[in-house]
């Protein structure tokens, strides 16, 4: 299996410097990482950095809490996919699902699927480590029914991160009609591959280079 093309490399810490956003683009490049995932704002860097390479850009947008309002979030995808982006990641309003405003967490969603061009692909975070089981069975149908391209675990910026348990739930919620990307604290070779195992068909890892060269990098994070 060639973990790496699983893979977002992905650098989203706020003390993120350019010099940082270069190197994981230098990385993505070697090892041949599906994506470089990063804040919208450093969508033009990566672009000029993978020219040239089939390395694709993945822009957070609504990161990391997704309370802005609906048109904030439409409106930073827009930009984003101007500047480059080939993928989106999105956070849901999760006090909103929690206060089963179901209509407006769809409306959310869509907003920012409205925004995308064509062959855009939008991954939905539910933020699973705040969600009860109910909870994150509706957010994926909402999802679904929004007409998202994935569900995703986490921002890594939570309470916790990707549990095996919440990828198999997620995975047979949706079926074969969605992706579904594990991300926050995956940091070893073993866990990536339990998480493909469990479902997922995108993985958010920061300890890349790592998991591909089998190490484990002992600390936790995204």
């Amino acid at each position: 299996m060639n973990i790496a093309k699983y893979i977002d490399h992905t650098i989203l810490k706020p003390e993120t410097q350019k010099k940082d956003v270069v190197r994981i683009c230098d990385e993505a490049k070697e090892y041949g990482f599906y994506s470089v995932c990063v804040n919208s704002s450093y969508v033009p860097l990566v672009k000029e950095q993978l020219q040239g390479s089939d390395v694709k850009i993945t822009a957070v947008v609504g990161f990391p809490l997704g309370a802005m309002d609906m048109k904030a979030k439409a409106y930073e995808t827009e930009i984003a996919i101007e500047n480059g982006a080939n993928e989106i990641d999105m956070v849901i309003n999760i006090g909103a699902l929690k206060d089963k405003e179901y209509d407006y967490v769809r409306e959310d969603i869509m907003r920012v699927v409205d925004a995308l061009q064509k062959d855009i692909l939008l991954k939905v975070i539910i933020e699973t480590s705040l969600l009860t089981e109910e909870e994150k069975i509706k957010a994926c149908e909402l999802s679904m029914e929004a007409g998202a391209h994935f569900v995703k675990t986490s921002t890594g910026f939570s309470t916790g991160g990707a549990t095996i348990e919440d990828v198999k739930l997620m995975r047979r919620v949706v079926g074969d009609r969605l992706g579904v990307k594990a991300s926050g604290g995956i940091r070893n070779y073993e866990t990536a591959i339990a998480m493909i195992e469990a479902g997922a068909s995108r993985l958010g890892v920061s300890a890349s280079v790592a998991v591909v060269n089998g190490m484990d990098t002992g600390n936790s994070g995204y």
